[in-house]
């Protein structure tokens, strides 16, 4: 019987279990897509150093709000504090940080390391990597709206949607070619969506791109969503919306 696990991805041992794209043009472990809506890319690049700000040199006020932007110098910015107060997910800071709860990463990570690791002490994991009999298979990235700008802009298209409160979002879910059809990243999506309700959040929502190309997108499609039980909450002839109640 083949066994099947899930693994966070938290530090460097758990980050080189990412498997790597179906389509060879991309790659998850440089990927930057959702966390840089000027630039972000998904496509295959030199995952190198992670950029460093300067004492002269200061992120705008847009990347404020941005996790995943270099750290300014200073007092450390915490970019979930309110969104996290709002849900009741904050940990107390006077009593003992909850058991299992990871770490800081390494400043000389891989850069995409360095952006998954850079709210791990407050929200937890953004990403999961599932494994059939340690072979790794499929990939998620998710949290909270703050944490991808570009989830956020592409959400704002859509007034009508709840705006408090803010519900995670999940941007990537992928299985390799050879995993296909074997219902992995519902499974793995079920995990996320139970992972986030233990966190506090109501809801999650996901973007996917209507008549995208399967090994060519992030985001899966639209009956992919509604197989994992998602619920279509804005029609859009591009970037429809599809949101999941957490109960």
């Amino acid at each position: 019987m083949e066994a099947v696990r899930i693994v966070d991805v938290v530090d460097a041992a758990s980050f080189e279990l990412i498997p790597t794209c179906a389509d060879p043009a991309f790659d998850h472990r440089s990927c930057d897509y959702w966390e840089d809506a000027e630039r972000g890319s998904k496509a295959r690049r030199a995952a190198g150093p992670p950029a460093r700000a300067t004492s002269d040199v200061r992120p705008s006020p847009a990347l404020a709000d941005n996790p995943f932007a270099a750290p300014a110098p200073g007092p450390a910015f915490n970019p979930f504090l309110a969104e996290l107060e709002e849900q009741g997910a904050l940990d107390n800071p006077f009593v003992p940080r909850r058991p299992g709860r990871p770490g800081p990463v390494a400043a000389d990570a891989p850069g995409k390391l360095v952006r998954l690791g850079r709210g791990l002490a407050v929200f937890g994991s953004y990403a999961k990597v599932l494994l059939v009999d340690d072979e790794p298979c499929a990939y998620t990235q998710f949290g909270p709206l703050s944490a991808y700008p570009r989830a956020l802009r592409l959400r704002e298209l859509y007034p009508r949607l709840p705006q408090a409160p803010l519900p995670a979002v999940i941007t990537c879910i992928a299985t390799t070619s050879r995993a296909r059809g074997q219902g992995l990243a519902e499974r793995l999506v079920a995990e996320v969506c139970h992972d986030l309700g233990s966190r506090g959040f109501s809801a999650v929502e996901a973007y996917p791109e209507s008549g995208a190309i399967p090994d060519a997108t992030s985001a899966a499609n639209p009956s992919f969503w509604e197989q994992a039980g998602f619920h279509l909450a804005v029609a859009d002839g591009r970037f429809p919306v599809y949101r999941r109640e957490l109960g």
